[in-house]
């Protein structure tokens, strides 16, 4: 008990850039359109944060990482808008289009690093710049959960929770919610009652790159001091994986996010886990993906996605 309390922190601050990516991945599947470009959005969030926290930290600019953080967010929001008008008006293939943004992305940090930094990776920057944990006094107190949930957490942590409320509270109890679902269900159906599908579904889109760029700077910033090519390592893919287990809810999101976070906090405990010992590194390094690639075989199928996300829209057709 007492190892799986030291460890829930650390899976909870893992788990935060699954939970806000694949929030992000909610809005633009529940909209009709399908985002596998998450990958892309946390690369160059992640790389607009980190450069930004460099070039802002060393002139002294105060709240610098909250700065970078929100610059992530447009910048996120900016790429998928490529998705968004290669998928909605020029009505490509859904998957195509995330994949090469995917490769695009992966190219274009490098390409910017070297034109800033002068490498394949931006400038160190000082871990005191960088989101700072925090305690939050009477709560820690309580025992067991106090440790849990309320000390040594990244404020990041609290923003996911908070993402995944107000998400919830968008889609399932709003109006604006109840459009965006029929988009992702019925475009047809909802443009006859006079819905713009187009316009829904760009909203979608941009709310998903959004997500997922600031999901990208959360992960730089609290798990790493720089930012390279393989910053992200996968983990755009997983949140997709993540989004798929939840069963495109925002509290199966949040569970979901937290299982994967546990299984990649496994491997950096696994020396303290006597039945772990004897195995090596290198399987604990490829455990989170296996899991993802078993809960996608598992669940796949069984976790039903929104009725048209992924169909091209076709407003002659009603």
């Amino acid at each position: 008990m007492k190892l799986i309390i030291e460890m829930f922190p650390i899976a909870l601050m893992l788990s935060t850039p699954l939970i806000i990516a694949a929030l992000g991945g909610l809005f633009s599947e529940r909209s009709g359109i399908v985002n596998i470009a998450l990958e892309a959005c946390m690369s160059v969030g992640g790389f607009t944060a980190a450069t930004l926290l460099v070039i802002l930290s060393s002139k002294g600019v105060p709240n610098a990482v909250w700065i970078a953080s929100v610059a992530a967010i447009f910048s996120g929001a900016l790429l998928v808008s490529i998705h968004a008008f290669a998928s909605i008006h020029m009505k490509a293939d859904q998957t195509i289009s995330g994949t090469a943004l995917n490769v695009f992305a992966g190219g274009l940090t490098i390409y910017l690093s070297e034109i800033i930094f002068n490498a394949k990776s931006t400038e160190a920057y000082s871990t005191g710049a960088t989101f700072s944990k925090m305690s939050i006094p009477i709560l820690k107190e309580i025992p067991v959960i106090g440790k849990m949930f309320f000390e040594g957490i990244y404020p990041t942590t609290y923003i996911a929770f908070i993402l995944v409320l107000v998400s919830w509270f968008i889609l399932f109890k709003t109006p604006f919610g109840l459009r965006l679902r029929s988009c992702g269900e019925f475009p047809q159906a909802s443009a006859s009652m006079g819905i713009n599908v187009v316009k829904m579904r760009w909203i979608g889109v941009l709310a998903s790159g959004a997500f997922a760029g600031f999901a990208g700077a959360v992960l730089v910033l609290t798990t790493s001091t720089f930012y390279f090519a393989g910053s992200i390592h996968g983990l755009g893919f997983v949140a997709i994986a993540t989004l798929i287990f939840g069963k495109w809810n925002p509290w199966g999101v949040l569970f979901a996010g937290i299982f994967f976070g546990f299984a990649q906090t496994l491997g950096l405990y696994s020396s303290a886990i006597p039945y772990l010992q004897k195995l090596p590194n290198e399987f604990f390094s490829l455990f989170p993906y296996v899991i993802t690639i078993i809960v996608l075989v598992l669940f796949a199928s069984k976790s039903v996605g929104p009725k048209a996300s992924g169909e091209i829209y076709d407003s002659s057709k009603r």
